[in-house]
């Protein structure tokens, strides 16, 4: 799949905001404990990553009802869904200096991923968290992600990488109370086609 850049400057994608706040201390310490002992940049991208997939609980999965959306928050409180779990790897490998977008997928809802630049190139990642019938690797040669979209059922990969966290998703985070409330907002699309 050709990805697309939101933005031509890379500096985009190592930029903090409110939901990738790689500046917050809690950030910092944890990619400072990520970065300790790690050979090369590569390394620390799947220490991070599988830090993510691994040690935070993805929310559905774990039952938990928090909704977590602020990368500090996600780290904090170890739980969120794959949206939240996107901007808590983003803002560690921002932290690091690696250039990280947020990317999705469209599925029965919108599912959020990562990429990450390695070798002039973007490679997906996803960190939602393993379970059966889910195998998510880092990799950069080729995908290992939780799902491939099917386009029978009208599922799709979308190919615009984001600087920031898409609207509709971080205001469906936002605006849930609880994880049962989000499960009913959760975008299904990311603009008006499929």
């Amino acid at each position: 799949m050709q990805m697309i850049q939101q933005t031509a400057d890379l500096s985009a994608y190592l930029a903090a905001d409110e939901a990738i706040d790689h500046h917050h201390p809690l950030v910092r310490e944890v990619a400072a404990r990520l970065a300790d002992g790690v050979m090369d940049s590569y390394d620390y991208a799947r220490a991070a990553f599988e830090f993510v997939r691994d040690t935070i609980a993805h929310s559905q999965d774990s039952g938990d009802l928090r909704v977590t959306w602020r990368a500090s928050d996600v780290l904090e409180q170890g739980t969120g869904i794959c949206y939240a779990k996107a901007h808590a790897l983003a803002a560690l490998l921002r932290a690091e200096d690696i250039p990280t977008a947020l990317c999705y997928q469209k599925l029965d809802v919108v599912h959020g991923l990562v990429a990450v630049r390695f070798n002039g190139a973007w490679h997906r990642q996803d960190p939602r968290g393993n379970k059966p019938g889910v195998d998510a690797r880092f990799s950069l040669d080729g995908e290992q992600l939780a799902f491939l979209p099917d386009p029978e059922l009208n599922e799709l990969d979308y190919p615009v990488l984001y600087a920031e966290p898409h609207p509709f998703v971080l205001s469906a985070l936002k605006a849930a109370p609880d994880r049962p409330h989000l499960w009913k907002t959760l975008p299904t699309a990311l603009w008006g086609g499929p």
